[in-house]
């Protein structure tokens, strides 16, 4: 008898008697809909960097810091960002990168010089950089909906700001 025959038998043997003592029965936990909470963050983001802003709130829209994180299971918080316009590019960003667009027809990208973009809608900016630090799928459109900007201090989730206290 062979090597690999023998090692056959004895795991056929293992499973069939029932296996490594509690191993047969762990499952992966996955949460349910009704069991997820979500949370509102409230973030300024006067001075802050646009990159390092996107990854924290790019974290906070999958839920990546929650025990129950799937990645397949939306289960994301809520995020309330004000002052965007007030958001900062380090180097030569503002001068050298560009935002893409394409309407599908020939001819029909646009390149957008970030110096123009901050000036005239910063939250486009925010956004563009949240939603490519989010999986490129329906999970992340879904997500981005959770995703409230505000160029300046006041927002329209005081409610949500009172009741978490």
């Amino acid at each position: 008898m062979t090597y690999a025959i023998k090692i056959y038998k004895i795991s056929f043997h293992i499973f069939k008697e029932g296996g490594f003592g509690k191993m047969k029965n762990s499952k992966t936990y996955l949460p349910k809909v009704e069991e997820i909470k979500r949370k509102w963050h409230f973030i300024d983001a006067d001075g802050e960097v646009l990159g390092r802003l996107a990854v924290r709130v790019a974290a906070l829209l999958r839920g990546k810091r929650k025990a129950i994180y799937t990645s397949h299971i939306d289960c994301g918080d809520f995020v309330v960002l004000t002052n965007v316009s007030k958001v900062v590019l380090t180097g030569k960003k503002l001068e050298q990168k560009t935002a893409f667009s394409y309407s599908g027809y020939p001819g029909g990208s646009k390149l957008v010089p970030y110096s123009k973009l901050m000036a005239e809608s910063p939250d486009k900016a925010v956004r563009l950089a949240v939603k490519g630090m989010l999986p490129k799928n329906k999970l992340a459109d879904k997500q981005m909906t959770r995703l409230k900007l505000f160029k300046d201090a006041e927002h329209t989730h005081q409610a949500q700001l009172i009741s978490e206290k």
